[in-house]
């Protein structure tokens, strides 16, 4: 991974600290407020464009993003490569706990299209994996190949071990080290610090 593209990436994400549950369930000390990633869009779909140029060779048929920024990461890719996009919807299911509790489908008319299809699935930060898993499961369900998982930025090692499990490509344009918890191994839930707004 080029340094400048590293930099280029970290430069627009905007970062707060705290103690935060993530869509996974879990917990962490970092919030990204990616709502306001695509306030300027020019240099977010500078990164997109590059991202599009790594996932060229893999020839995709589809590209596929969650909403809601995922999608506007994918609709760039999706134009550059020249493919349909799709997105996926975050279905949440009243009284659900524990982790990955939020599931992502297509819009059925999108199902229909993917039959057989190689998809990438592309997003803009990846951290525990929740929206793209649940994109990768149930593009699998409807019948498509997923086929690579790319993204601005990955946050810590379990979306690679995911990729690496379901023998998919991982692109990502930035990388950082980071670490997530369950809640029942949370140490700032042991410390009594209460969960900071999102």
């Amino acid at each position: 991974m080029a340094e400048g593209a590293q930099d280029d990436v970290l430069s627009l994400m905007p970062t707060r600290q705290g103690h935060f549950r993530y869509e996974s369930g879990h917990h962490g000390e970092l919030w990204l407020d990616l709502e306001l990633l695509y306030l300027h869009p020019e240099p977010v779909n500078r990164l997109a464009d590059a991202l599009a140029g790594r996932l060229a060779r893999l020839a995709p048929e589809a590209v596929c993003g969650p909403l809601v920024e995922g999608a506007f990461v994918a609709l760039t890719v999706a134009a550059d490569l020249e493919v349909p996009f799709l997105y996926s919807e975050r279905i949440e299911t009243p009284g659900a706990e524990g982790l990955f509790p939020v599931r992502y489908a297509l819009p059925r008319v999108q199902r229909e299209l993917v039959r057989g299809k190689r998809v990438a699935i592309v997003n803009d930060v990846i951290n525990a994996g929740s929206a793209v898993i649940g994109a990768f499961t149930d593009l699998v369900s409807a019948g498509a190949q997923p086929i690579a998982i790319g993204s601005l930025l990955v946050l810590g090692p379990l979306i690679a071990r995911f990729a690496q499990e379901q023998g998919v490509v991982l692109e990502a344009l930035a990388s950082l080290p980071f670490t997530i918890w369950t809640p029942a191994e949370c140490p700032l839930c042991a410390q009594g610090i209460p969960l900071s707004e999102r």
